[in-house]
């Protein structure tokens, strides 16, 4: 039996605007399951990074229940919510949100700085293939090199959950088949869930599960009996 690291039973995120209610995810039920791939696709406004955010502890559901394992996340206080981004997730993001006067080492040494069991920064940087590159600034490093770094300091901190929002996005087809190659691999060096959002439908090919979003629900989720292996993924 699969080990379900997440679930989601009738989650809604509703914005309030004065006299006008926006609906950004609407009665979503869902489960995660230990070391898959899952791809959550659909087009801008469809209600993929209002998922994401819940699922990562930085917004919180108007509506329905999120458990992490045994744990009811719409039950966290603000403090257990911090503690859990910090302890259990390793976020990968479009535009890398690098700190540009710090070198690619010090960047993810920033992360390992905050956990107790981290990674070697140096060590992480060698696995996404920046080896010789740690001295480096963000400003003298490619768009994809840039995003291994981002995903060097996601993975140092030895993440349960693995959340990447649009992390090929950014990037030319080439670095982006690369970044999709290397997410696959650290989700199975890690064992963990790795969930990443997307409107492309290259990336589903890779993916154990794909999520179909639209109007912010979760439309229907389809089994991948067969997912491309890493090292046959192009874009």
């Amino acid at each position: 039996m699969r080990q379900t690291v997440l679930r989601g039973e009738n989650l809604s995120r509703h914005y309030d605007g004065g006299e006008i209610r926006v609906t950004a995810l609407n009665q979503a039920a869902f489960e995660v399951y230990q070391d898959e791939f899952v791809v959550v696709l659909g087009p801008s406004g469809s209600g993929k990074s209002t998922l994401l955010n819940l699922l990562g502890g930085m917004d919180q559901p108007s509506e329905g229940k999120l458990w992490y394992e045994e744990r009811d996340l719409t039950a966290f206080t603000p403090g257990q919510l911090s503690e859990y981004r910090r302890e259990v997730v390793g976020f990968v993001f479009q535009f890398f949100n690098l700190l540009p006067s710090l070198t690619a080492i010090e960047n993810v040494a920033l992360a390992a700085d905050i956990v107790k069991d981290a990674l070697s920064p140096k060590e992480v940087l060698g696995m996404v293939g920046l080896a010789g590159r740690e001295k480096h600034f963000p400003a003298q490093l490619s768009g994809g090199e840039q995003q291994r770094v981002s995903i060097a300091r996601a993975i140092v901190k030895r993440p349960a959950l693995l959340l990447c929002d649009e992390p090929t996005g950014a990037l030319d087809s080439k670095n982006s088949a690369a970044v999709i190659k290397l997410l696959l691999e650290m989700g199975r060096t890690l064992h963990c869930p790795v969930l990443v959002i997307t409107h492309n439908g290259e990336v589903a090919r890779v993916a154990h599960r794909v999520f179909y979003m639209k109007d912010g629900r979760i439309e229907r989720v389809e089994t991948n009996a067969n997912p491309l292996p890493a090292e046959e993924f192009t874009w």
